[in-house]
């Protein structure tokens, strides 16, 4: 029942999505057919290129052609280069997966140790310290922060690339980017979830038996506080598979935000709706994730019902 229940939510979001992302891509300003010929173009080579588009047919004909061919598995080509559009998706969506997991990673091994030492140091200095830090880094949009350490790093310091997909180490700033903002979120949600438990009657019961203080916040608060948590990290991860448009747009990362960014400013219709499918797709993926991990952070969680 669980399964059923989520499959059609699923399948409501992703036709809601595909509806209005057609709506929109064709109520902005704008024509393709002008940007493709320019504005020298005369009618006739004008009314031809739509009617190969198939851009003069009614918008429900286009939306209906477009779902019938999405049921096949096809999503299209684009309007301006030929080229099918699943083609460019593997080249674009792994770049943006490879930045995804390595922001996470970051986010994950600064936030949560931070978090848990704020919450052993409560009220002390070093809780102050960690929890203004957490809030100077969430308050510093990746517009900013991205080109701060493109400066520090690249340019100042020469250790790395500027920007682009040349080098191995061409990830880095673009992942730290994401990384730093990740882990000042999961630092402050980690300090205020285990506060919350460690006064709890179990806890001090597994302080009395005598077990290890390690123990104690490892194996039995953390793992009380982790839902929260977990939430934070699935939301977080569903929009940097999205493709965090402002990164890899200052970092020249070819990942799936910035074919979204190129897309839309080309009025390549077929390619923005791909792109925002493969998102929708990858938000209801971690969706369904996190509701597995919540069953086993805490097995009384039940998906029936």
């Amino acid at each position: 029942m669980f399964l059923i229940k989520k499959i059609a939510s699923f399948a409501t979001v992703i036709f809601g999505v595909l509806l209005l992302t057609f709506l929109l891509i064709h109520l902005v300003p704008g024509d393709p057919v002008e940007v493709m010929l320019g504005e020298s173009a005369s009618t006739a080579d004008r009314v031809a290129l739509r009617e190969d588009l198939g851009l003069n047919q009614p918008l429900i004909t286009q939306f209906g052609g477009y779902l019938n061919k999405l049921s096949s598995g096809d999503v299209g080509q684009s309007i301006h280069t030929k080229t099918p559009i699943i083609e460019m998706l593997k080249t674009r969506y792994p770049a943006t997966l490879k930045l995804a997991l390595l922001s996470l990673l970051i986010g994950l091994c600064i936030g949560i140790p931070l978090g848990i030492y704020a919450a052993l140091k409560a009220n002390h200095w070093q809780d102050i310290v960690v929890t203004l830090v957490s809030v100077r880094l969430s308050a510093m949009p990746a517009f900013w922060l991205g080109p701060m350490l493109m400066l520090i790093f690249a340019v100042w310091l020469g250790w790395l690339p500027v920007s682009g997909m040349e080098s191995n180490t061409s990830i880095i700033l673009p992942a730290l980017t994401l990384g730093f903002g990740l882990s000042a979120i999961l630092t402050r949600m980690t300090r205020t979830s285990l506060l919350e438990v460690l006064n709890d009657d179990y806890i001090r019961t597994a302080r009395a038996k005598g077990l290890r203080e390690k123990t104690v916040i490892l194996r039995h608060a953390l793992r009380a506080a982790l839902l929260p948590i977990i939430t934070i990290v699935g939301l977080q991860m569903g929009s940097l598979l999205a493709g965090t448009v402002i990164t890899e747009t200052i970092f020249s990362w070819d990942g799936i935000g910035r074919m979204l960014v190129e897309s839309i400013e080309k009025r390549d219709y077929p390619v923005t709706q791909a792109c925002v499918l493969v998102v929708a797709l990858s938000y209801v993926l971690v969706n369904l994730v996190t509701d597995v991990l919540y069953r086993l952070a805490d097995p009384r969680v039940k998906f029936g019902g």
